[in-house]
């Protein structure tokens, strides 16, 4: 049994504040000298980067509708082996999963497999009395959940919170450990998959700076801390890769991950696996290099911002020609959402720019004004591929605002399902192959299926060997 401090940090709905009152208690507590381990629950990207900035430790995602419980717990334990405390930020409303009418995969869900205390920001404007129903609402819908403190968000004066925390603590028996007063200047910018990446925010280590000294004052972390600190202890249980581990052959590809400010989206996880089962990651970027690294057996392009970067990518014509002779010349690819972009002919942006891409795939890439797709999906895997030369399954994720139209008889590998509850899921094709490359908009995480990273080693080992 292993004795790991922590809190969940829920809202009562998206937008109550919750990633402002996370973040700004991550940075007060790195004040202090915490060292603080951070997650996100859900599939999310972007949250994570600000919670890295923030502690200097890499944000894990803590997702339970991709992944099994058991994973989810592992996952946590191990990577909560070297902090102070955790510090989990919710997803949605606290008891919002899968689908719009399922709590798998919620925080409530995640605080459930992990044992964490959750603290719920509530928005205390313009109520009195009504704000302890609510509150009193959360707590009892699941008794499995354990509320155990309370922030109150978007408050103009300190008599309101004094009225509110009195009411609250009164009806409910839930501590109120403090308030967030209302600001805007605090408020992080959004684009159009989420908020604004940390590292293209403006001053944000001054605004961060100001928030926690804010928070310092309004919020009492000495509750905080006695709630994360009585969690009660997990088990420790090992997750054995034993199958997965390759025999000693002394054979280590090397694998190619496009890393900068057009490409960054990766579950930390999904690196850490493919190295821990035999694969040395060599980062590049195909805004600013000018090639490919050298004597590489594998390459993966995660999601990102490529329609924010076209006009750079297009202009590194030998990084987008590196490439495309590379995977034509049998090197293994793996893409995902903006690798898939950046993997066809051209991105035409919401201004009718087009840009010219590395050409892999025979179509083109086009922003629109909508989101396409938007959630979870099953990906059904038909095989020969650089991820499973078998037919599989697995959990995945999409959030796009682009089509990519390639040729009709182009090949695929995937069939994608949107589940539903009451009717029968539709689905489309994805996966696109071409040589010896996988390119599709479901964003996967390994764990969900870890079968499908020791293919990718397979398939670059492969292309290793025949390069002897």
């Amino acid at each position: 049994m292993v004795k790991i401090p922590r809190i969940l940090i829920a809202g009562t709905n998206s937008g109550c504040g919750k990633t402002t009152i996370t973040t700004g208690i991550m940075a007060a507590l790195i004040r202090r000298g915490f060292k603080v381990q951070p997650y996100k629950v859900g599939p999310d990207y972007i949250d994570p980067m600000f919670h890295t900035f923030i502690t200097g430790k890499h944000s894990r995602n803590l997702d339970s509708w991709m992944l099994q419980e058991s994973v989810v717990s592992h996952l946590f334990v191990k990577n909560s082996s070297n902090c102070d405390i955790a510090v989990i930020e919710g997803v949605m409303g606290l008891y919002d999963g899968f689908g719009g009418y399922s709590t798998e995969g919620s925080s409530a869900h995640v605080s459930k497999i992990i044992k964490a205390p959750v603290i719920l920001v509530v928005n205390g404007e313009g109520t009195s009395v009504s704000l302890s129903a609510l509150v009193k609402g959360f707590r009892e819908f699941d008794a499995g959940v354990g509320i155990k403190g309370i922030i109150i968000n978007n408050l103009k004066t300190e008599s309101h919170y004094r009225l509110l925390k009195e009411t609250v603590e009164e009806n409910t028996g839930i501590p109120v450990a403090g308030y967030l007063p209302k600001t805007e200047s605090l408020k992080l910018t959004s684009r159009h998959l989420g908020l604004v990446p940390s590292g293209e925010v403006e001053g944000l280590k001054e605004k961060l700076d100001i928030l926690a000294e804010m928070i310092a004052k309004t919020i009492d972390l000495e509750v905080l801390l006695k709630i994360a600190y009585e969690a009660e202890t997990l088990e420790d249980k090992p997750f054995g890769l034993d199958g997965m581990l390759f025999e000693n052959t002394g054979i280590k590809p090397r694998i190619a991950v496009a890393y900068d400010k057009a490409f960054n989206f990766y579950y930390r996880e999904n690196l850490e696996l493919l190295e821990k089962i035999g694969a040395e990651l060599v980062f590049f970027s195909p805004a600013e290099d000018t090639g490919l690294p050298q004597d590489i057996d594998g390459l993966y392009i995660g999601g990102g911002y490529p329609e924010v970067y076209a006009r750079e990518l297009e202009a590194n014509v030998s990084m987008r020609e590196d490439i495309k002779s590379a995977v034509k010349t049998g090197l293994p690819a793996y893409a995902e959402c903006g690798g898939l972009m950046y993997m066809s002919e051209s991105i035409t942006d919401r201004e009718g720019n087009l840009y010219k891409m590395a050409g892999v795939i025979p179509g083109k890439s086009e922003m629109t004004a909508g989101l396409q797709r938007f959630g979870y999906v099953e990906v059904h895997i038909s095989g020969d591929n650089v991820l499973s030369k078998m037919p599989c399954r697995v959990r995945a994720h999409e959030f796009h605002y682009s089509t990519t139209a390639v040729v009709e008889d182009f090949p695929c590998s995937y069939r994608v399902f949107k589940p539903r509850r009451n009717s029968e899921a539709p689905s489309w094709k994805c996966g696109y192959v071409s040589d010896n490359m996988l390119a599709g908009y479901p964003h996967i995480h390994f764990w969900a299926n870890t079968d499908l990273a020791r293919g990718f080693i397979n398939s670059c080992i492969g292309f290793k060997n025949k390069k002897v």
